[in-house]
């Protein structure tokens, strides 16, 4: 379950809803938009070990691409073929 409190709220009881985000993420609204969130930090640490790093075909060597056109699809994911064909026929 996740809050949701007006930013004049928090800066009044700041320190109840950093308890609050220490069981549950925050949602901070600004002008009933919300705007931010307040979580814990070990979620935040979670969150950032997530985050992807994406680097251009370009960059890849001769070996990294014969790995990738050699490489199969794991069985039972055929249908993920179909989406693909639709995709670009609908581009």
């Amino acid at each position: 379950m996740t809050s949701t409190v007006t930013a004049a709220a928090v800066s009044k009881n700041f320190g109840a809803y950093q308890d609050a985000a220490v069981r549950e993420p925050v949602i901070i609204t600004k002008n009933g938009r919300p705007r931010t969130v307040l979580i814990a930090y070990e979620d935040y640490l979670r969150f950032t070990k997530r985050d992807r790093r994406v680097d251009l075909t370009t960059t890849l060597g001769d070996e990294e691409l014969a790995a990738i056109e050699a490489s199969q699809m794991e069985p039972g994911l055929e249908h993920l073929d179909s989406e693909l064909k639709n995709k670009h026929a609908s581009d």
